[in-house]
């Protein structure tokens, strides 16, 4: 699942200068591609990566997969001889332009940013920028697990892959609910959910945008009201985009004054979300992470009558990666941990611990591997893998992400 990683917005001005450069060495500041004396021979990554420490930038406010990483995955690390050190950041948009600025400064080797925890409209900005070490995904023996021709893989909201990421867990989102205040009928599309808003007001919100779970919510509010994403395939297009923004702003300000605090306010986070469910404000939320609820309500921070739906517009999906600044001071460290990061018992212990679905290819694993995945029970609060993918729906454009974020500010925030 990926974790609120925020618009970059700090980077927006620099990038007509930052972008253009066509060479692709490190040391122009350009798209880095894999030494061509490592590439293709994993021993001497390994050899390369001994003794060095990867710093990874990655969002640090879930604590179950914080425990994860500096757990499981350092252990997992050691064993290479590589250390792991977390850098717990609040909006990946600050890794990103850590990494910018030194470009700027002419810091195109020994960067202080060895990988991040990235995925959308930070990863397409970045590659603008040329700031990813790329060439290297399908090179690590992990990869054989991946389906690279999934255009979820390939593909980072609308922006090729191209080598410059290596994707690592895989987000679907869902509606969680209290049962014992809303019926399966009541979340089975988005009027249904509308309607039982307005019944009971105060009982549903979501996260002021561009919060990345806010986002989301509102993307799925405007495939339902567009009748699906069929005709947003590829950049923003003002044609199609602008009818279909305009009864969505309608819709959304129809239902404000049903929200929580009559929707003069939304909270700032999916933080600020889930513990307004956990407390029993509210009683329906937009989730990126339906696999995480388990936990929650195994340990009484949700009630046992939680449980999750996908409405009926679809389960916007998409994957997250670890992408690798062309300037990293540690770049064989930052391949062993995303080979380690696609390891299937890696993606099985992820899945079991912190409910975050796998991005390997389950039907590219042996039958005890993939087992393995099929035995993890999350109890009755979590859909099963398979009803939740069923009917997924692609992630947009990041050109309509950042116009959607932007326009739901002017058009409902403001208004």
């Amino acid at each position: 699942m990926l974790k609120r990683p925020a618009v970059l917005v700090a980077i927006a001005a620099t990038l007509l200068t930052a972008c253009g450069s066509s060479d692709p060495t490190p040391s122009s500041g350009g798209q880095s591609q894999v030494d061509s004396t490592t590439k293709g021979d994993w021993s001497a990554v390994l050899a390369e990566a001994k003794g060095q420490t990867v710093n990874w930038y990655m969002y640090g406010g879930d604590e179950v997969l914080n425990g994860f990483i500096n757990g499981y995955v350092a252990d997992q690390l050691k064993k290479f001889d590589v250390t792991l050190n977390q850098v717990k950041i609040t909006d990946t948009a600050d890794a990103v332009n850590k990494v910018l600025a030194e470009k700027q400064a002419g810091k195109n080797d020994n960067g202080s940013v060895d990988a991040i925890w990235v995925n959308g409209e930070n990863f397409s900005t970045g590659k603008q920028a040329d700031l990813w070490f790329c060439g290297y995904d399908q090179d690590l023996p992990n990869a054989k697990y991946v389906n690279f021709e999934d255009g979820a893989v390939a593909n980072d909201f609308g922006v090729p892959v191209e080598g410059c990421e290596s994707v690592w867990q895989q987000a679907d989102s869902a509606l969680v609910y209290d049962s014992s205040k809303l019926t399966e009928a009541d979340v089975a599309s988005v009027d249904s959910l509308f309607a039982w808003a307005q019944k009971n007001k105060g009982q549903f919100t979501y996260p002021a945008l561009p919060d990345f779970t806010g986002s989301m919510a509102v993307r799925t509010l405007f495939y339902d009201t567009a009748g699906g994403p069929d005709q947003f395939t590829g950049p923003l297009d003002e044609g199609t985009y602008t009818p279909a923004a305009d009864k969505l702003w309608k819709r959304l300000n129809g239902v404000e004054p049903s929200l929580w605090r009559g929707g003069k306010t939304y909270p700032n986070s999916q933080d600020d979300i889930e513990k307004l469910y956990g407390s029993g404000e509210i009683a329906a939320f937009f989730s990126y992470g339906p696999g995480s609820v388990a936990d929650k309500v195994s340990k009484g921070v949700y009630p046992d009558s939680t449980r999750e739906a996908v409405l009926s517009v679809g389960n916007i999906a998409n994957n997250s990666f670890l992408g690798i600044p062309y300037n990293a001071s540690h770049k064989a460290a930052a391949q062993v941990l995303a080979n380690v990061l696609l390891d299937p018992a890696t993606q099985q212990t992820l899945f079991k611990t912190n409910g975050t679905y796998p991005a390997v290819d389950l039907d590219k694993l042996t039958s005890d591997q993939k087992a393995a995945f099929e035995s993890v029970d999350l109890g009755p609060s979590v859909l099963p893998l398979a009803e939740l993918t069923a009917d997924t729906v692609p992630e947009l454009d990041a050109s309509y992400v950042s116009r959607i974020e932007k326009d739901w500010k002017a058009n409902v925030l403001q208004k």
